[in-house]
């Protein structure tokens, strides 16, 4: 019997382009001649995963249906029974016996009710005659597994999943606080950060110099200047500088650049601002966020894969019937 809280190495069928897929089961099945309504139903790849992919779509017009999935992935016991599953057919109590031999002491009903049927639920696994296995929706996403189960139980399992809202914006490049409130609620914001900084997965990049000057918009014509109160505004860059760079530049001392600084600012030809404090992605932190974008995009091919089912289907019925070869499409 396979330990399924162990890591399986089998590799997968490819499965990204669903729809493709079943073009191209559609093309065998045009010379597949059944005998009878139950061989089809029964032995038909084309219909059962057409069947997989209808029911998929009931699940996926939830509007939270991204939602609740994030949530099940959030649980590793949860992962490592779709591990075993992509594999192969699985009773209850041959997962309960695979988790007593690793140690953990789970009934029947808890499997069934806290793991199997949450998976079930968002179109992961499926079950026929008593056994469980995964369906082709989530053999898909075993490839993510091995991310999703070094933080699964790290994020809270029961939210409305700001975490990952805010690990997916951070992928197009650091942001603000302010910016921050715009893809999250302000309310939430403070707490949502401070988690994510807490699991290592977003950070805030030191920065010593986060007081910069810059030229003000005056007439300099109407202002005198010393020799070095020019040399020390005209290294002012137009995109602002920090004290530290500018002594530099002008190979003053950083006590005479805030000196002469004193004096522009006093004659209003320059101003301060600071840099505000900005949160970007750790290498595990985008790590996770590119697994959750890939996830995202998985089901939205699948929705689309599903839609195109789903039109064919209503096409089919309204010319009443299919194919003289097929009983059930």
């Amino acid at each position: 019997m396979i330990n399924i809280l162990l890591p399986t190495t089998r590799k997968t069928e490819n499965t990204n382009d669903l729809y493709g897929r079943l073009k191209t089961l559609e093309e065998d099945c045009r010379t597949c001649a059944p005998i009878t309504p139950f061989e089809c139903l029964n032995g038909c790849r084309v219909y059962k995963l057409k069947n997989e992919l209808r029911q998929l779509r009931e699940a996926m017009d939830n509007p939270d249906y991204i939602k609740e999935l994030s949530n099940v992935l959030k649980n590793e016991t949860r992962l490592r029974i779709l591990q075993a599953i992509v594999n192969g057919r699985y009773s209850v109590e041959q997962l309960r016996q695979s988790f007593k031999i690793a140690g953990h002491y789970y009934s029947q009903g808890t499997i069934s009710e806290q793991y199997l049927h949450p998976l079930m639920a968002v179109g992961l696994a499926a079950e026929a005659r008593n056994e469980y296995y995964a369906t082709t929706f989530g053999s898909r996403l075993t490839g993510l597994l091995g991310c999703f189960l070094e933080l699964a139980e790290k994020l809270p399992p029961h939210s409305e999943c700001h975490e990952e809202t805010l690990l997916q914006s951070l992928l197009s490049g650091s942001k603000t606080f302010e910016a921050i409130e715009e893809v999250i609620s302000p309310k939430i914001a403070s707490r949502i950060i401070k988690r994510l900084l807490s699991l290592g997965l977003i950070n805030t990049p030191v920065q010593r110099d986060y007081i910069f000057f810059f030229r003000s918009k005056r007439d300099i014509k109407k202002e005198t200047f010393t020799a070095t109160e020019r040399k020390v505004y005209d290294a002012i860059a137009d995109q602002g500088i920090s004290a530290g760079k500018l002594a530099r530049k002008t190979g003053l001392s950083l006590r005479r650049t805030y000196k002469y600084l004193r004096g522009l600012k006093g004659k209003k030809l320059v101003f301060t601002r600071r840099t505000p404090k900005v949160y970007a992605l750790t290498c595990k932190g985008n790590k996770l966020a590119s697994a959750l974008a890939e996830l995202q995009q998985i089901v939205e091919d699948t929705w689309i894969s599903s839609e195109q089912v789903m039109r064919n289907t209503a096409v089919i019925v309204e010319m009443g019937g299919s194919s003289k070869n097929a009983f059930l499409r």
